[in-house]
């Protein structure tokens, strides 16, 4: 069995001991971290390599600003950081380990911005993306990450009202159209077709206490792995962060 873990850990610094508690918990073989606003050679000590795992970083030019992460039980045998454009690079977006079966990939797709002023730039690092992914052997590769989008009406609380607003707009939602048609699962929705759980919540006005939250949090692969696969579930209770952990299970 590997166990994966994707969460956007909003700070890695100020949710690092509800991340440790599920690190240790869970007993994964791998956890990705998105949003983790810290620059690697400024983590504590304690953050570097908990319970034997390794760690690797890609942050963000921009002091306090994205950042992605892997903790892993193994070594990989080849790192890849950034997707080679350096518009998306520089915001610390892309980490994927290599393994002799396993490619994890682990994204942070960048947030259209409230007044949509870069809706422009989302949908080019979306383009990138689908270009960057064709190279990976579908029957190893693993897609994760926060994609700041809620696909499907089952995926937000409040579908009418957001229309309109960054991460369910028509032209967002139709490029994970466009992911789905390049042959990558939702893996979540493919297990749990009618099942309505949230990996987001506005920190205003009380929402995950009222459960008023989005589906952005994604494992998505392709078909050929779809064998392999045991179990895709939301940790809606495990605090620390406005996102919760989704965890793979792979037989």
């Amino acid at each position: 069995m590997i166990k994966i873990a994707t969460w956007n850990i909003n700070g890695l610094r100020s949710g690092k001991e509800k991340m440790l508690e599920f690190l240790e918990k869970e007993k994964l073989d791998f956890l990705c971290l998105q949003e983790i606003k810290v620059d690697d050679s400024r983590l504590p000590e304690d953050l570097k390599q908990p319970m034997g795992y390794k760690s690797y970083w890609f942050h963000a030019q921009k002091p306090g600003y994205a950042g992605v992460a892997i903790y892993s039980l193994q070594e990989p045998e080849k790192i890849e950081y950034g997707m080679g454009v350096e518009e998306f690079d520089r915001e610390g977006r892309t980490i994927v380990l290599h393994f002799n079966d396993l490619i994890l990939a682990n994204f942070y797709f960048p947030h259209s911005s409230r007044d949509l002023s870069r809706l422009d730039f989302k949908m080019r690092f979306n383009e990138a993306f689908l270009s960057f992914v064709k190279k990976f052997d579908p029957k190893k590769l693993v897609i994760c990450g926060d994609l700041n989008v809620a696909h499907e009406e089952i995926d937000i609380a409040r579908p009418k009202d957001n229309r309109k607003n960054a991460g369910f707009t028509d032209i967002e939602r139709k490029f994970a159209d466009k992911i789905i048609d390049s042959g990558f699962v939702d893996l979540y929705r493919h297990l749990y077709p009618q099942k309505q759980q949230f990996t987001w919540w506005s920190q205003r006005f009380g929402a995950r206490a009222r459960n008023v939250g989005w589906r952005i949090d994604y494992f998505m692969l392709k078909k050929p792995l779809l064998a392999k696969v045991k179990d895709c579930r939301i940790e809606t209770q495990v605090l620390g962060s406005d996102h919760c952990p989704v965890v793979l299970e792979l037989k």
